[in-house]
C-alpha cells in the first residue's frame, strides 16, 4: 500500500487538479446553481461513481502492462507524458471571462446521479489520465500494484468528492466568484498547466 507521505502528496495534488476548471466541476456548478444543492450533490456522487469504474480498469490492467516488457513500459510512459502535455496546453489556452449563462433544461434531481455516472464513464480521457497519473505514485516495494492503484484511485475519488461536493454546496458563491474574477480563472488555468507539465516530466524520466 502507498506510504503516508505518498498518500498525502497524492491527495494534495488530486485536490488541486479537481479544483482546476474542467467539464465536471463546471457541470456540477451549473446544475447546483440552477437546480439546487441536492441536484449538485447527486451529480457529484454520480461522477465519483464513474471514477470507480476507471480505477478498477486501471487496477486490473496496469500490472500486466507494466510487466509485459521494457518496450511496453516506455511506450506507455511516453504516451502518458504526451497526454499530460496536451492537458497543460489545453489549460493554458482555456478561455477566461464571464461564463455562458445559457439555459439548462429542468431535470429530476435523481436522474442527475445517473447522468453523472454516464458522463464520467463515457469520457475516455478520464481513463487515459488515470493511466498517466496513478502509476507515478506506485512503488514496487510497497505491495501489489493493483492494490496500490485501487488505493490511489480511492484517494482521487475522495478529493473529487470533497471538491465537487464543496462546489455543489456553495454553488451560488462559487458561481459569482467565477463570473466576476477573470484573474481567478486565469490563475487556476496556469496552476493546472504547471502541475501537468511537472507530472509529464516526471513520467518521461521515470524508470521501470
Amino acid at each position: 500500500m502507498p506510504t503516508l507521505d505518498t498518500s498525502l502528496t497524492f491527495l494534495g495534488i488530486s485536490i488541486l487538479l479537481s479544483l482546476s476548471p474542467g467539464p465536471d466541476n463546471v457541470f456540477v456548478l451549473m446544475q447546483s446553481a440552477t437546480h439546487g444543492r441536492k441536484a449538485g450533490l447527486l451529480v457529484t456522487l454520480g461522477l465519483c461513481t464513474g471514477l470507480l469504474g476507471h480505477t478498477a480498469a486501471v487496477a486490473l490492467g496496469l500490472a500486466a502492462v507494466l510487466a509485459a516488457s521494457a518496450t511496453a513500459f516506455t511506450v506507455l510512459k511516453l504516451a502518458g507524458a504526451a497526454y499530460l502535455l496536451y492537458l497543460a496546453w489545453g489549460a493554458l489556452r482555456a478561455p477566461v471571462g464571464p461564463m455562458p449563462s445559457g439555459s439548462v433544461p429542468t431535470l429530476n434531481p435523481w436522474r442527475m446521479y445517473g447522468r453523472g455516472v454516464v458522463m464520467n464513464l463515457t469520457n475516455p480521457k478520464v481513463g487515459i489520465f488515470f493511466l498517466a497519473f496513478l502509476p507515478q505514485f506506485v512503488r514496487p516495494d510497497a505491495g501489489p500494484v493493483a492494490l496500490q492503484v485501487a488505493a490511489l484511485g480511492g484517494l482521487f475519488i475522495l478529493a473529487a468528492l470533497l471538491v465537487f461536493g464543496g462546489i455543489a454546496w456553495f454553488a451560488s458563491l462559487v458561481g459569482v466568484w467565477f463570473q466576476s474574477s477573470t484573474r481567478a480563472q486565469r490563475a487556476l488555468n496556469w496552476s493546472a498547466a504547471a502541475i501537468f507539465i511537472g507530472l509529464a516530466a516526471r513520467l518521461a524520466w521515470s524508470e521501470k
